[in-house]
């Protein structure tokens, strides 16, 4: 034991400084791919995520109902805490968030494509409605 209070304070900086050059090395040869396809960085650099919010707050919520659920049961149960339950449920309400999220993305998507696809048929017809009374 130790060792490992001699180890620490060396192993912790080098991991921060590791994980801080591994991200910019990484970032900087997304940067150059994207040069090299023609693409320019900086116009994908900070795109709008739509339902990022909406995500994060269902993941919360998700673990916040599990986490009372697993309160509720612990109490119910009889004197002993079982913390597996904590964990479990917390993961399996985070889990139904996350599902919850993509349902509601996938529904608006749908929307949006069903909708873009109706105003390119109404286009369609109508330019096919125009040239044929030019001829």
């Amino acid at each position: 034991m130790h060792n490992a209070e001699i180890l620490i304070p060396i192993l912790v900086p080098l991991g921060a400084f590791a994980m801080i050059f591994g991200i910019i090395y990484l970032r900087t040869r997304e940067n150059m791919a994207m040069i090299e396809k023609g693409m320019n960085p900086k116009r994908y650099a900070n795109l709008p995520a739509p339902f990022r919010s909406l995500k994060t707050g269902l993941l919360f919520l998700g673990a916040g109902l599990g986490l009372l659920l697993a309160f509720i049961i612990s109490k119910n149960m009889g004197g002993h805490d079982n913390e597996a339950i904590y964990f479990s449920l917390i993961a399996i309400g985070g889990g139904l968030g996350l599902v919850g999220s993509y349902a509601m993305e996938k529904k608006e998507y749908d929307n949006t494509r069903e909708y873009q696809n109706q105003r390119d048929y109404q286009h369609t017809r109508e330019t096919t409605v125009t040239r044929n009374q030019e001829v």
